[in-house]
């Protein structure tokens, strides 16, 4: 995160951590930000997703032979999400992809950022392609709740003749690149120039918020986003990547792309992800395991994320056996550990 940012962002009450790469917690009430996220809207500061650059005339080559989604069909007016896989088609991130004047940006975790470059950079090889990094370029807000869309036109004099994105949609206001992601949520990418005013403005019709209320909602908009806890150990559908846009079965090979492919024509898939709660107010890690009676002590599902839920408890995110989230009452950490309950998810009665 730019020095100056984080002090701007200090300054107006943002808790950080993470040293010189400081990720914002919260403005000093988390409850405030969560309730926002159900009943209002909420600015975000997304300084813990890193942007990676390509460029060059072979990038969109390049990109397709690496990535599950269809590269093609990330343009300047819409992104696509995808994964990056490993040769046994296990997804070492979860990304956005789309077209800007300069060749593609990808948007990923930062703490991602420089593992999954180095491995991209390994097979540039000859072709006209370079990887750098353009989070330096944009500031990135986040807006979630059911009046981000209002506030939004508020903040930026967007008129209502003037079109919001759709999801996955991408639409240019005076500078300022707006997506539109599911569940009431818009990614913002502002110029650093412009960030502070940009920011003030939305913060007059917004409450200030940081990476636990923008899990939250990321997490109740069903979008998993993969860390170190959890990469290199799902191929994408497990992701529900296949029901989102993210993988392209026509578009040819790409590392992993032959065990993607067999697993949607030929095997059965045994896990999905899904939404679940849990009456607890402390959440469990990315990466804890979930156990089930059905599965004789071995565990049957892996957390992808959890955070407090704006109603009380914790909401989740887990990649679970389509079995037994059917059928089980899922356990966190061991069978005896704390019960979840509203199991929910959209492959659920396609996944069985």
């Amino acid at each position: 995160m730019n020095p100056d940012w984080m002090d701007f962002l200090r300054q107006r009450g943002a808790r950080t951590a993470g040293g010189d790469a400081a990720c914002v917690l919260d403005f000093g009430d988390a409850g405030r930000e969560l309730a926002a996220l159900r009943d209002a809207a909420l600015v975000c500061d997304l300084g813990q997703f890193a942007l990676l650059g390509f460029a060059g005339a072979d990038a969109q080559t390049f990109l397709q032979g690496q990535l599950t989604c269809d590269v093609r069909e990330a343009t300047r007016a819409a992104f696509r999400p995808g994964a990056l896989c490993t040769p046994k088609g296990r997804a070492l991130a979860t990304f956005r992809l789309w077209q800007d004047a300069d060749g593609y940006t990808m948007q990923l975790p930062s703490s991602l950022y420089e593992p999954i470059r180095k491995r991209l950079s390994m097979y540039v090889l000859r072709s006209k392609v370079t990887i750098a990094s353009r989070s330096d370029a944009w500031a990135r807000f986040g807006l979630a709740g059911p009046q981000a869309a209002a506030a939004l036109r508020t903040a930026l004099g967007i008129a209502a003749a003037d079109a919001l994105p759709s999801e996955r949609g991408i639409v240019e206001h005076q500078g300022i690149s707006i997506q539109g992601l599911c569940g009431d949520r818009y990614l913002l990418l502002v110029r650093p120039q412009a960030a502070a005013q940009t920011w003030t403005r939305l913060a007059q019709v917004c409450v200030e918020g940081g990476d636990t209320a923008w899990r939250a909602a990321t997490i109740a908009a069903g979008e998993a986003v993969l860390t170190a806890a959890t990469q290199d150990q799902f191929v994408p559908q497990m992701l529900n990547l296949d029901l989102l846009g993210g993988i392209g079965f026509q578009k040819g090979c790409y590392t992993g792309q032959e065990i993607v492919a067999r697993t949607q024509y030929l095997g059965r898939l045994k896990q999905r992800l899904f939404h679940a709660r849990m009456d607890t107010d402390t959440p469990p890690c990315a990466g804890d395991a979930l156990y089930s009676a059905d599965f004789d002590g071995q565990a049957t599902g892996t957390v992808i994320d959890a955070a407090p839920d704006p109603d009380g408890g914790t909401r989740l995110l887990a990649v679970v056996r389509t079995d037994s989230a059917a059928t089980q009452t899922l356990h966190c950490g061991s069978i005896d550990g704390p019960p979840l309950s509203a199991v929910t998810g959209p492959a659920a009665a396609a996944a069985t």
